[in-house]
């Protein structure tokens, strides 16, 4: 879901991420200062549902689909919480 989807983009950002944790979900993003004011969530203690990180110039859209679809299908929303992390995950090459 989006926040035009939820009825919610006009939100701060600290709203956006209270709101995702109030429906227990992650949290993707493409910017900067909203992954920075999660890291600082955690640093201090407060909160939140995860977020998800794709840099701008660090993967293509499809490369940060796959990562998202196989976070839905191999995890629970739970493991997620309090966790920043960057995607797309490294690929290995065989």
């Amino acid at each position: 879901m989006t926040a035009i989807e939820d009825g919610r983009k006009e939100l701060q950002d600290d709203e956006l991420l209270e709101r995702a944790g109030s429906l227990g979900r992650v949290t993707f993003t493409q910017d900067i200062r909203f992954k920075s004011m999660a890291e600082e969530w955690q640093r201090s203690r407060r909160p939140f549902a995860g977020l998800l990180f794709g840099h701008q110039l660090g993967g293509t859209i499809g490369h940060f689909v796959r990562d998202l679809e196989l976070i839905a299908k191999a995890s629970e929303p739970e493991e997620w919480h309090n966790i920043v992390e960057y995607l797309p995950f490294p690929t290995r090459k065989a």
